[in-house]
């Protein structure tokens, strides 16, 4: 018991000896209770760091407790830490735009208009103007897909066109 009083952990053979008895274990702790994702092996080398910066108040009894409380603490302090990065990640930043609040409110008017229309549709119109304008495809894919002949898709395309047109005078 006298002994242990008279040691320091200032002492490198003593301090080398905790190290290589602790470090693997502190390791392994942190790895099963947090991943590898928050780095467990730095947070092992930041524990003896810091148990070497307070060698002085650290007695060798004491010294596996220090780095396994502080090894944990580090690791709760970097997983708070990545709380706050994520809740950031996730908000978005606020987008400005050169465009004047009159012409946002004319596109929106005019996508409602461009929605109202396409909805007047035919089932068969919308269904090859869509893959043509929306989806690049040509007529001949459209024809295979839709199982018809490519006149027919002209003619459904060139409706779906003309009604458009009628419908919103600056398509």
């Amino acid at each position: 018991m006298t002994k242990q009083l008279h040691e320091n952990i200032c002492e490198e053979r003593l301090f080398s000896s905790i190290f290589n008895k602790y470090a693997k274990d502190l390791h392994n702790f942190l790895y099963y209770k947090y991943g590898d994702l928050l780095n467990p092996k730095d947070k092992v080398q930041e524990a003896f760091i810091k148990l070497w910066e307070n060698c002085a108040k650290v007695s060798p009894d004491k010294a596996k407790s220090f780095v396994f409380t502080t090894a944990n603490n580090l690791m709760l302090n970097e997983t708070a830490h990545q709380k706050v990065v994520l809740k950031h990640q996730q908000i978005k930043p606020k987008t400005y735009t050169n465009e004047t609040p009159e012409f946002l409110m004319q596109e929106t008017e005019y996508m409602d208009k461009l929605q109202k229309a396409l909805s007047n549709l035919t089932d068969a119109q919308r269904e090859a103007f869509m893959m043509n304008r929306v989806e690049g495809k040509r007529f001949k894919e459209i024809a295979e897909l839709l199982e018809i002949s490519t006149k027919a898709v002209e003619k459904r395309i060139y409706g779906a066109l003309e009604k458009l047109r009628k419908d919103i005078k600056e398509l």
